[in-house]
């Protein structure tokens, strides 16, 4: 690929912005290095890499590589036997821990995920863990060995430490003491690395020592006391040792280091490529860029291409196609229309992709594999060259001319321009027309009319225009495949105030033909126009169709939830009446049945069994229909005794009474009703019984009775707590209900404690007429403390 034309479609700087998300060095050159290649192989390969990274990129969080540095000298060193530097060391070690993390973000996070292209990349990492983990744990820093990274280097540390304290001591009580007079200040200092004391110039003589250093005013000396030169001297010897033992811990880390030099030299390899690919990958992120597709038969069809350098929220995306239909695109319209942007969008998303780079397109996307790629753009005169634009021009023309084959891409902006028209139009329609003929992908812009004639009259060959809107004098940046474009010079110098007659004027200098041809494209023009306005109205209107049938839709459904409510509401309200006056009834033939105890029972009994029935029929019209499922039809040997069930004929709850017979039958308690039915009629409620209580007022001529009444009866009463009048009165309406609710005995809780309790419940047991015996509770019943009742059978 010639690198003129890199420089002039704006490629370097599509580099430079890939080279800044890279973020190692060894990546930043890498990614400087990419040029275009033509290899269609190397081409996928590339391309591969670059969706797998953007893949992930998605997925998860992308991946630092910063600590991939040049460490090429440290492993050469290392290769001759020399020892590395702590600073070259650390180096080494925050690389390997990297290569650690990188490795760790490739692998999968579920066993089912498939490999990808860069699979094997992360898997050829080796981390040295156990060498790094030992550099890092010696080594604090730069110019700081840790204390623990040898046994001997700590013994050193601790004995300097000691003598330290040695030297500090001693001169703390020579400041204090027998030399105070003599100082200038109470101060211990260190001048040559050895611990001195700061004396008057006038009493050096009276402090034994070695002078180190005096102050520039001469007034005071810096003594190191004889007392504590021995001292002074063991941590100078200390200090000598220590160094070497730190060359000691060195020049072992450096040959652990050394026997994987070749591991080393390989993840950095492995780790620029990956720094490279996923620079490539969060480039195309950036640019919303997607995987071409690549064909070798020199067709390109760009799907909603954007020049990637251009705004985001400005630039507009154009469909381009080339070399199916047609292999020479002539490109017209008026200046600042956009010609040029579309000619280098097509040149410069051909460089990317065969750099292996997603371009800024839509999805399938189509490019074609040049060998080359020439591009005669922009103004290139040279005073120094005695270069005219023409000049300029026709120089790359004949170049392009001269190297062009059929597997090349070539681009021309304005050609032909910058002399006679005549002359300039003629060229261009010849120049255009050997590249037809040998089969050449040419892309041209040009003003003139005579290539518009040519590009209608000669087999593939086509028209395109950059649509401008005369009346707002602005283009739209839209490209138009098939139709021939208008300069529009009159309509905007109209629109910028130049006289009328003076446009006539001009309009009668052109030839009439040219005229003709002119109006027929203002015609085509506003044709277009109106076919593309109509065609995006009736795209709005169907839209529209659809969005008010959706509307209707939900309406319709609002309104049947709705009616469904208001039904469901209603039928409830119904069963609440009826479920009110069953209760009525109920305690109405329980309160007559205490009254009048010489009524008939079994007369009773039938009255109810006819309240039930009615209830029942009811019942059976106002059920609402249940949308839902089926359940499991009961087997009798899924029920037990005092099984919560639903009879479903009847829309009540009840207690199995009963276990089924032969036929199925059973009896189910109701409340006060006991009912017999067929099992299949029967639904088992998993949730405990839910005990309510509501109160029914009735209105007669004396007053209002309050009456209640329980929809399951419990067979045990605790009484603990309360006073006798209080567990006389609980006990007397707790015996009734159960009574009437078939139950054959209760357990009555009252304690043991003085007997008050006891004897008051024994003696309310001998006065009510349906217990037919009691009895205190036995071992395990709860004893002395429970009385049991056995009601008389009806």
């Amino acid at each position: 690929m010639n690198t003129k034309v890199l420089t002039v479609l704006e490629y370097n700087k599509i580099i430079d912005k890939l080279a800044d998300y890279a973020s190692s060095p060894f990546g930043k050159d890498m990614c400087m290095k990419l040029v275009p290649v033509s290899d269609l192989e190397e081409i996928e390969a590339a391309q591969v890499n670059t969706a797998d990274a953007f893949s992930r990129l998605i997925k998860k969080d992308g991946i630092n590589f910063g600590s991939n540095k040049n460490i090429t000298l440290a492993m050469k060193s290392l290769d001759i036997g020399s020892t590395l530097s702590s600073a070259e060391l650390l180096t080494v070690a925050n690389f390997l821990g990297n290569v650690n993390r990188v490795k760790a973000y490739g692998r999968k996070e579920r066993p089912e995920e498939e490999d990808d292209s860069l699979t094997e990349l992360f898997e050829g990492l080796t981390p040295l863990t156990p060498v790094s983990e030992e550099i890092l744990k010696c080594i604090i820093a730069e110019d700081e060995i840790a204390d623990d990274a040898s046994s001997n280097l700590k013994r050193i540390r601790r004995e300097i430490g000691s003598t330290n304290d040695k030297i500090r001591s001693q001169l703390n009580s020579m400041i204090n003491g027998s030399v105070r007079n003599y100082l200038q200040d109470a101060v211990v200092t260190m001048r040559d690395n050895r611990y001195c004391i700061p004396v008057k110039a006038e009493h050096k003589g009276q402090v034994p020592g070695m002078v180190h250093d005096q102050s520039s005013t001469g007034s005071t000396v810096f003594i190191e006391p004889a007392a504590v030169v021995n001292l002074n001297n063991k941590i100078r010897e200390l200090e000598i040792e220590e160094e070497k033992e730190i060359e000691v811990i060195l020049a072992d880390l450096s040959a652990k280091v050394g026997l994987h030099t070749e591991e080393i030299i390989a993840n950095q390899k492995i780790m620029t490529k990956l720094d490279f690919i996923f620079a490539k990958g969060r480039l195309a992120i950036e640019y919303n860029a997607s995987k071409p597709v690549f064909n070798t038969d020199h067709i390109i069809n760009i799907r909603k291409g954007r020049h990637p350098l251009l705004a985001k929220d400005k630039v507009v995306p154009i469909d381009i196609r080339l070399g199916q239909d047609f292999d020479l695109l002539i490109v017209t319209g008026p200046n600042t229309g956009g010609k040029t942007v579309s000619l280098k969008t097509v040149g410069l998303l051909t460089l990317m992709g065969q750099a292996g780079l997603h371009i800024p397109a839509g999805d399938r996307s189509e490019l074609s594999i040049f060998k080359k790629v020439y591009a005669d753009i922009g103004d290139e005169q040279s005073i120094e060259q005695s270069l005219s634009t023409f000049s300029s021009h026709m120089k790359n023309i004949v170049t392009i001319l001269k190297h062009a084959d059929e597997d090349s891409l070539c681009l021309f902006d304005e050609l032909g321009a910058g002399t006679d028209p005549t002359e300039g139009a003629a060229l261009a329609i010849a120049i255009l027309n050997h590249l037809h003929d040998r089969g050449i992908r040419t892309m041209a812009t040009t003003h003139y009319s005579e290539l518009k004639v040519y590009a209608l009259s000669t087999s593939f060959v086509e028209n395109a225009c950059c649509e401008f809107d005369v009346d707002t004098l602005s283009p739209t940046y839209r490209l138009l495949i098939g139709i021939p474009g208008k300069s529009n010079a009159f309509a905007i110098s109209k629109r910028l105030g130049l006289k009328d007659y003076i446009i006539e004027a001009a309009k009668q200098q052109i030839e009439a033909d040219k005229e003709s041809f002119e109006d027929l494209l203002s015609d085509l023009e506003q044709k277009r126009v109106v076919i593309e306005r109509d065609r995006d109205e009736i795209a709005r209107s169907k839209q529209k169709i659809k969005e008010l049938e959706k509307a209707l839709e939900q309406k319709q459904s609002k309104i049947e939830d709705q009616r469904e409510q208001i039904l469901r509401e209603a039928r409830e309200e119904a069963r609440e009446i009826l479920q009110d006056a069953k209760e009525v009834a109920d305690d109405t033939i329980m309160t007559l049945n205490k009254a009048s105890q010489g009524i008939d029972v079994k007369e009773l009994e039938k009255k109810r069994s006819n309240v039930r029935n009615k209830i029942g029929e009811t019942n059976s019209k106002l059920t609402l229909k249940s949308e839902k499922p089926a359940k499991k039809a009961l087997k009798p040997e899924n029920l037990r005794l005092g099984d919560d069930v639903k009879v479903l004929s009847m829309g009540l709850k009840g207690i199995v009474n009963s276990l089924p017979d032969a036929k199925g039958n059973l009896f189910v308690q109701c409340g006060i009703i006991r009912s017999k039915v067929n099992i299949n009629d029967l639904e088992l409620i998993e949730d405990a019984p839910v005990v309510t209580t509501k109160k029914v007022g009735q209105k007669s001529n004396a007053s209002k009775i309050k009456m209640s009444k329980s929809y399951s009866i419990s067979p045990e009463i605790n009484l603990l707590g309360r006073t006798v009048d209080e567990a006389i009165h609980e006990l007397d309406k707790y015996l009734d209900d159960a009574y009437l609710a078939h139950l054959p005995s209760v357990r009555i809780v009252h304690g043991k404690g003085t007997g008050a309790l006891r004897n008051a419940v024994t003696s309310h047991l001998r006065r009510v007429k349906y217990v037919e015996s009691f009895r205190a509770g036995e071992f395990g019943e709860g004893d002395a403390g429970v009385t049991i009742a056995v009601f008389k059978e009806k």
